[in-house]
């Protein structure tokens, strides 16, 4: 007797019904918070460009404050990207353990795919780049400005445009943004990092180190905890290595599994306080003080005639469409996975266009790779702009396209027909489901077969009255 065959596993097939829950609430979170963000983006341009204001925009961020003996006497722009993009990077290390312990990335097939397809879709853009910056005689060093991708701003598009993108698409363009946001960091740690200040780290080190005792000791109150992270993030601010690691560090260090009796775990929790926070403040202020740049006919021209700023725009719009897309079609192609019946490859290249959007991040990481040079840092950032606005361009067209079949898919995913709150998708394998769905149909028939009877009766009755309608002649007197 031969042995069953597997049945392949589908690629963007429906999520469990935790998954499914738990993405949702963050995706409904980020979608504010990218709509927010879309909102200070274009705000900081209003600003920046408006000659009535004048240079009140430099001014406000470049004016410093803060305790100059702890050096921390810091610009707006530097508090910023450096102190409220860290709690953006704590909540990108707190759905990083999650996805790793209880979410998609606990398996190992599973996490093949967003694992894959964000590598890919971080080394064809700094190809790209490479391969147009060096071709055209620029400097490499922003090799890594077109490699990330930006969640918030990629929601908010979606919601712009009103697409019923499948839940599966959804995830999984968050699960690679978490997966991008973790290689991103690494990038950052590893090549944004000069002079290392060790004592600094050390005292960091040693802060993480309390940091995960006190929460395997499960010592509870934020009185505790938001004092440490302050200390540990102004020590690594000053070793030299960027200080939204710190960020990271704590993120990872959250227990993300529930134990018994448990309706959240302790980094679920937190992370529901603190994603509002990140999504709804600390990274649309980062932008108000980061897109600000001068915007002008020349300036938008010499985005697409410098190497180093046409480099970033194709690295966002084609390497990352090619990198995704191509990264998710070698998945399938040389492992088990297949495509969900429902999907066509046209949606999978439609969100690789969308993951193009690259915002928060790239201009972090375009302010440190040419924090010497203020002018091409301007001009990266309008790179960014152009490549983020051009991706959203060519991805709305994309999605449109096929928004009728995402309505229907969308309205598959949320039929609940027996009104027990549970979407029917999830109930297919549950006897209890088929028999409520049985008692319901039964009903609906008995009132089918009772108005049948009416309505005859009432048409036989009206039949036998003379000079009813059953006599009536519509001929001539």
């Amino acid at each position: 007797m031969s042995a069953p065959t597997p049945t392949p596993r589908k690629t963007f097939g429906p999520l469990s019904l935790p998954e499914r829950n738990f993405v949702a609430e963050a995706l409904r979170t980020e979608t504010v918070g990218g709509v927010l963000l879309l909102l200070a983006a274009v705000a900081a341009l209003v600003w920046a460009n408006s000659p009535a204001l004048g240079d009140s925009y430099e001014t406000v961020s470049h004016w410093h404050f803060g305790p100059e003996s702890l050096g921390l006497n810091l610009s707006v722009a530097h508090w910023a990207a450096d102190g409220l993009l860290a709690v953006f990077f704590f909540v990108a290390g707190v759905e990083l353990k999650r996805e790793l312990v209880a979410g998609d990335l606990r398996d190992p097939k599973a996490a093949a795919l967003p694992v894959v397809a964000a590598l890919c879709g971080m080394i064809a853009p700094a190809v790209v780049y490479t391969i147009t910056a060096g071709g055209g005689g620029g400097s490499l060093a922003g090799w890594a400005v077109p490699t990330a991708t930006d969640i918030a701003f990629a929601l908010a598009v979606l919601a712009v445009i009103g697409t019923s993108l499948p839940s599966a698409l959804r995830a999984f363009l968050l699960t690679l943004a978490v997966v991008d946001d973790l290689f991103a960091i690494l990038i950052i740690a590893v090549f944004f990092t000069d002079q290392l200040n060790f004592a600094a780290l050390g005292g960091a080190v040693v802060g993480l180190l309390v940091f995960w005792l006190l929460l395997r000791k499960r010592v509870r109150g934020w009185y505790v905890y938001v004092p440490l992270a302050l200390v540990i993030w102004g020590l690594m601010y000053n070793s030299g290595v960027h200080a939204t690691i710190a960020g990271v560090a704590m993120g990872l260090m959250l227990r993300c599994h529930r134990e018994e009796g448990e309706e959240q775990s302790p980094g679920e929790h937190i992370e529901h306080l603190v994603r509002p926070l990140s999504a709804g403040f600390a990274v649309p202020l980062f932008a108000l003080f980061s897109a600000g740049v001068a915007i002008s006919g020349d300036a938008l021209a010499k985005v697409f005639t410098q190497p180093e700023t046409l480099g970033v725009v194709l690295g966002l719009v084609v390497g990352k469409t090619l990198g995704i897309f191509g990264g998710t079609w070698l998945t399938s192609r040389f492992t088990r996975a297949s495509l969900s019946d429902d999907l066509a490859w046209p949606d999978v290249f439609a969100v690789a266009t969308l993951a193009g959007i690259g915002f928060t991040v790239s201009l972090l990481i375009g302010e440190l790779a040419f924090e010497d040079d203020a002018t091409m840092t301007d001009s990266v950032k309008a790179a960014v702009l152009t490549g983020s606005l051009i991706a959203t361009l060519l991805a709305t067209v994309l999605l449109k396209i096929r928004n009728a079949k995402y309505r229907r898919l969308a309205d598959e995913e949320e039929r609940d027909e027996d009104l027990d709150g549970v979407p029917d998708i999830y109930e297919q394998d549950d006897p209890e489901y088929h028999l409520r769905m049985a008692r319901i149909l039964e009903e609906k028939a008995a009132e089918h077969r009772r108005l049948a009877k009416e309505k005859a009766a009432a048409r036989d009755a009206l039949a036998e009255v003379p000079g009813g309608a059953g006599d009536r002649h519509d001929g001539p007197a």
